[in-house]
């Protein structure tokens, strides 16, 4: 991917099929169902692929079992498949996670080990195993460290577990490898309509280079996740609010708070969600809440008392828990929720399905959905695009598309796993030219400094830290330390000068204080 040529085909081409605003899951699994039947299309977003909400979930690929006990069975049914499917299609950054839930109880023994039976059903051929009950010598074997009394066992199940910023990478990558065009820091301004009152096209400014473009398209699709009323709001004035808003944070703390290669669940948490402990990258991700917010924020902050509310939960079922003291790093995220017609307001009650709405001026938003069914979401999108439109129907075919970096063979314990098929080319260029380790501790080395600004359009220190290396969110002191480093190597592949370098190391020392606690 490469933004200079990314600029040169927006503006060559005269007009786009699908313009699709967001560079988030949902806008990536849009553009790539539309640029995999054929149609030309253009992706945009005002910030960098997956800032948002995309590169801020539990690093989860799953059915939801909390949907299952919602009653959700058709949502939990169709995120089982789109696990498996992605399994297939990114086994580079989608593994097979097994999961213990601790039980105190009999009743709870039987209620979870019938119910994850119904979710092994459920999933069918694509099931990446099948759950068992586990007895509490095995239990405290397999989850050294847990709270021993009261404990009757366990019951274990498998989901999927991925990086989730990096699989908006290789999206975009692959969007671009079948003719498609991305580009971050692209921001829509406004929206053209033609004679009839129908969307044409839209108001582009560049925010990196401050130019602007006007470019036309048949189909415009909102995807901006918590921003979708923003773009409904320049198409008419009027619109009412159709997404409500629910924050998640995370904590990241060393293994040796929980040294199991299996994840934990902890099913009933006081405020009726679940909570995971999640082996990620060599650390733990622990969460998460559901509070409700007002207005959306591009970079939401964690409150205390959240930060409080998943040490206290965790120490209900660790006997050596983590503080304030030991955490990593806390980062928040929000869920763009659909917000209900009637009924309850509750988040933790409000259906992750995704819904289509069409405006009179032909404007396309997706709300809901999340991060496992992005493929489904797309593929939705497109079909709805073309019945409305009267377009040819054309036959998707992201079913059994590979994803960039697709790759059979994996070593997850090499710190480069992640890279897929572009590993080897990585190593390559270490062994040759380049041969400086930045940080020992995140494994992080110059040569992935360089590819990420040559290769996968990184334009920020941010970028590299929070997304194209996950630095920001395993170790945000340690991603501080290294940052001026990172901005000097960027600054040589961008061209930059030294007033840039010193603006990107002042802006990413003050973002990363959002990631630490006292």
């Amino acid at each position: 991917m490469n933004r200079d040529i990314a600029i040169e085909k927006l503006n060559q081409q005269e007009r786009w099929d699908v313009l699709v605003i967001g560079g988030g899951a949902t806008g990536l699994g849009v553009a790539l169902d539309a640029v995999s039947r054929g149609y030309t299309t253009l992706l945009v977003d005002q910030a960098d692929f997956a800032k948002g909400t995309s590169s801020r979930s539990t690093k989860l690929v799953h059915g939801g079992v909390r949907y299952l006990a919602q009653g959700d069975v058709k949502l939990v049914r169709e995120a089982c498949i789109e696990r498996g499917l992605l399994q297939k299609n990114a086994p580079h950054l989608v593994k097979n996670q097994t999961f213990i839930i601790p039980v105190y109880s009999l009743w709870d023994k039987i209620k979870y080990a019938v119910g994850l039976k119904i979710y092994d059903w459920i999933a069918g051929k694509l099931s990446l195993g099948r759950s068992t009950v586990v007895s509490k010598d095995e239990t405290l074997k397999q989850l050294p460290g847990i709270r021993q009394q009261g404990l009757m066992g366990g019951v274990l199940y498998h989901d999927g577990q991925f990086d989730d910023s990096r699989l908006a990478i290789n999206l975009a990558q692959t969007v671009v490898e079948n003719g498609g065009v991305v580009l971050n820091y692209a921001e829509v301004t406004g929206l053209i309509k033609n004679d009839s009152g129908k969307l044409s096209g839209a108001v582009i400014k560049d925010n990196e280079k401050k130019a602007v473009h006007t470019v036309k398209a048949k189909a415009i699709v909102n995807a901006t996740g918590v921003f979708v009323d923003n773009i409904l709001r320049m198409d008419d004035a009027e619109a009412g609010q159709t997404v409500v808003a629910s924050q998640g944070i995370h904590i990241v703390v060393d293994r040796r708070f929980y040294a199991s290669q299996h994840a934990l669940m902890i099913p009933e948490t006081s405020d009726g969600r679940v909570l995971f402990a999640v082996p990620w990258h060599n650390e733990v991700v622990i969460g998460t809440t559901d509070t409700p917010v007002g207005e959306p924020s591009i970079e939401p902050k964690a409150l205390e008392k959240e930060i409080d509310f998943v040490l206290k939960t965790t120490s209900g079922y660790l006997d050596k828990a983590p503080t304030r003291k030991d955490v990593l790093s806390v980062f928040a995220g929000l869920r763009p929720l659909a917000a209900p017609d009637k009924g309850s307001q509750k988040t933790k009650e409000i259906s992750r399905s995704h819904k289509i709405i069409k405006s009179d001026a032909n404007l396309f938003t997706i709300i809901g959905g999340k991060w496992t069914t992005f493929r489904k979401m797309g593929e939705d999108m497109v079909d709805k695009i073309e019945a409305d439109l009267q377009w040819p129907s054309k036959k998707p075919k992201t079913e059994t598309k590979k994803i960039h970096g697709f790759s059979e063979t994996v070593n997850w314990d090499d710190p480069f796993y992640f890279y897929g098929s572009d590993a080897p080319l990585i190593r390559e260029k270490i062994n040759g030219t380049y041969n400086n380790w930045i940080s020992e501790k995140l494994r992080i080395h110059e040569m992935q400094i360089r590819w990420a600004v040559q290769q996968e359009m990184a334009r920020t220190v941010e970028d590299f830290l929070a997304r194209r290396t996950r630095a920001l969110l395993l170790d945000a002191k340690e991603s501080v330390r290294i940052c001026a480093e990172v901005a000097r190597i960027m600054a040589e592949e961008l061209n930059r000068d030294n007033d840039w370098i010193e603006a990107q190391i002042n802006d990413y020392k003050k973002l990363a204080t959002q990631y630490q606690i006292a």
